[in-house]
């Protein structure tokens, strides 16, 4: 019997899923795995964790959802922990398994692992099949090749608007045929090294991960309050629930696709109205697409002090001090200390915090941007390295800005968006 393996990695749902799709379609047997990459809850070199506890515990709720999706047809996740590159070859063995489906990869410490793993599974004479997942827009759709790619965005976009179109999501699996998988078996959140969580009763937001999570979200986001109207005039908002999408959780971690996210929007706007809002959201897709292709385009140098710029500046000696009155919210500037403090307590800050939080750090405190890059990696429920690295990129001059450093007039944008001291009266009381 033809027995393959299903690596999940960000891509933790069953609808729109073209590796487990395949998977099931192509082969009798099918074996869906996930594994607790040990490098993934390693200390980086900027002294923070690579996953913080928000982040760690929307994963666990993430997997527990999708175990349930999968025996609701049939099957199951079974969990490993270690080294991809040995585990998944374990499983390859146990099972004889003829291939392995993954999603692919385009960040650089992502695709190093993906090759090693290939690299073992190729000893086993086992093949490696990759599918892209993750876009709006399929890569081989775009009206360029991916080196020719304008680094400018609205070139970027404008052109694909014109000449590309969006790929239809596939269907769930009817059924998948597996052996019997064993019952789910998490570690808990002490023996990855980190701590239980306990939501702060003011956050905006109550992330659970899950794709049933996500579907629901976008359910209550489009059709039942129509938030989605008045995306574009609110989305940034500061305080309160519905002021944006809050999707990018739930796409960071693949719970549910850009590409169903448009299909729903487009039955959206064919049942009720399209808007400048509803195109909005499509636009701030377009971005999260811009940023994964920019990864592929230039690998690493995202993850240099200077960007995409050829140039050389010294690297300066980091004040950890005034790192640490950022990152603590004790700046003494309330509107950074306000979001901060947010981003401490919950794992989430507004696009409109994060902003003006990384261009401070940049700016005001002429810290290396890398730092303040590392911290959102650990803190940010919604951490996608091509996001987030790009706009850290992008804020700190070395990105695809075309002009160059943006400055944020902090005082200014807190008189624009907190005009009432709403938001930083609710975080900077005791």
């Amino acid at each position: 019997m033809k027995t393959v393996v299903v690596w999940f990695k960000t891509d933790l749902r069953i609808t729109d899923n073209e590796a487990l799709l395949k998977a099931v379609s192509q082969n009798e047997s099918v074996i869906p795995v996930y594994c607790f990459d040990d490098s993934d809850f390693a200390v980086t070199a900027y002294g923070f964790k690579k996953t913080g506890d928000f982040r760690a515990q929307f994963l666990m709720e993430s997997l527990i959802d999708l175990d349930t999706n999968l025996r609701a047809l049939g099957s199951g996740l079974l969990i490993l922990k270690g080294k991809p590159e040995i585990e998944i070859p374990k499983v390859v063995k146990h099972y004889k398994a003829a291939k392995v489906y993954a999603k692919r990869e385009v960040a650089f410490e992502e695709k190093c692992t993906e090759n090693l793993v290939q690299s073992e599974l190729w000893k086993l004479q086992c093949e490696f099949l990759t599918f892209s997942t993750s876009t709006l827009y399929h890569a081989e759709d775009l009206p360029f090749s991916i080196k020719n790619i304008p680094d400018v965005f609205t070139d970027f976009r404008k052109k694909t608007e014109r000449d590309s179109t969006v790929r239809i999501a596939y269907e769930k699996p009817e059924n998948i045929k597996s052996p019997e998988i064993p019952e789910l078996d998490l570690p808990n959140l002490r023996q990855l090294g980190l701590n239980e969580i306990s939501l702060d009763s003011r956050a905006a937001f109550g992330f659970i991960g899950g794709e049933s999570q996500a579907l629901k979200r976008l359910n209550y986001y489009f059709f039942e309050s129509q938030s989605v109207l008045t995306y574009k005039d609110t989305r940034n908002g500061m305080t309160g629930p519905d002021y944006s999408s809050k999707f990018s959780s739930w796409l960071a971690l693949g719970c549910i696709s850009p590409r169903f996210i448009y299909q729903e929007l487009k039955r959206y706007e064919s049942l009720y109205t399209a808007n400048e809002s509803t195109y909005w959201l499509v636009f701030e897709l377009l971005w999260r697409d811009y940023f994964r292709f920019m990864m592929k385009k230039y690998r690493n140098s995202f993850f240099q002090k200077n960007g995409l710029k050829n140039t050389d500046s010294a690297v300066a000696k980091i004040d950890f001090q005034k790192l640490q009155n950022w990152i603590e919210g004790k700046t003494g500037v309330d509107f950074i200390d306000a979001n901060m403090i947010e981003l401490r307590l919950t794992g989430f800050m507004s696009n409109r915090g994060r902003q003006n939080a990384a261009s401070y750090l940049c700016n005001d405190l002429a810290l290396d941007w890398r730092y303040g890059a590392a911290y959102f990696e650990q803190q940010l429920i919604d951490y996608d390295v091509c996001s987030n690295w790009g706009n850290w990129a992008y804020l700190a001059g070395v990105g695809n800005d075309p002009r160059g450093s943006r400055y944020f007039n902090i005082e200014r944008q807190a008189k624009d968006y907190d005009k009432n001291k709403v938001f930083r009266n609710l975080w900077l009381k005791d």
